[in-house]
């Protein structure tokens, strides 16, 4: 179940006559390849015009609607003390909930951020809280710069778009996917995003992996 990038081919999760939904007249036995190009196109358009809506929302909006999911993740999660909770640092509109994992923090958990540490790889999460030393990594994002790779109990991953199956439409580095595949447990895994982010389907294949349960405002 390794996931890689976008531009690679993959076999697939479903028939190859699902791309007549994306393009009209396709035939009924596709080249495979050809139909992974439709589908990486068509989420590289989809990305696009779903980060360019959130980035419209104002400030203070965002930072409600992040309060919001901060409250449904308590609801969710229930007890902190002795657990180990991998979230994110906020990048181009995601929910803020660096406010949210302080307060884990204080009722006992322990928070983890992710660390990129090569192209192709799984990520590496590590312990952090407030105070500690943090370093720019890819696409200029704040992360951890020292200690021991962790194995989070909980796993929280920002969303581009979602579907009904609860698939989460990322970046398109296959960072999330390729890290929970290879965790040699399997945590809870909570998608977070914004309810406009909904979308009827990412197509998903094999390397994609559904959410537990999706938050979001």
């Amino acid at each position: 179940m390794c996931d890689q990038p976008e531009n690679e081919p993959h076999e697939y999760a479903s028939p190859p006559c699902f791309m007549h939904g994306l393009t009209p007249g396709y035939g009924a036995e596709p080249n495979r390849s050809d139909a992974w190009s439709d589908v990486a196109r068509w989420r590289r358009a989809e990305r696009k015009r779903l980060i360019d809506h959130r980035l419209l929302l104002k400030a203070e909006d965002r930072q409600a609607r992040s309060a919001h999911i901060g409250g449904v993740l308590d609801l969710i999660i229930g007890k902190y003390s002795g657990r180990i909770v991998g979230t994110y640092w906020p990048f181009r509109g995601e929910p803020d909930l660096r406010n949210w994992a302080i307060r884990a923090i204080e009722r006992g958990g322990r928070i983890a951020l992710p660390v990129v540490i090569r192209k192709g790889w799984p990520l590496e999460y590590r312990m952090w809280a407030p105070g500690d030393p943090l370093e720019r990594g890819i696409w200029n994002i704040p992360a951890p710069s020292r200690g021991p790779a962790v194995q989070p109990d909980i796993v929280i991953a920002p969303l581009v778009g979602f579907d009904e199956a609860q698939y989460r439409l990322g970046y398109g580095g296959g960072f999330f996917d390729r890290t929970l595949a290879a965790m040699p447990r399997k945590p809870l895994i909570v998608g977070v995003g914004y309810a406009q982010a909904k979308i009827a389907t990412i197509y998903p294949q094999p390397h994609d992996i559904p959410m537990d349960v999706i938050v979001t405002d």
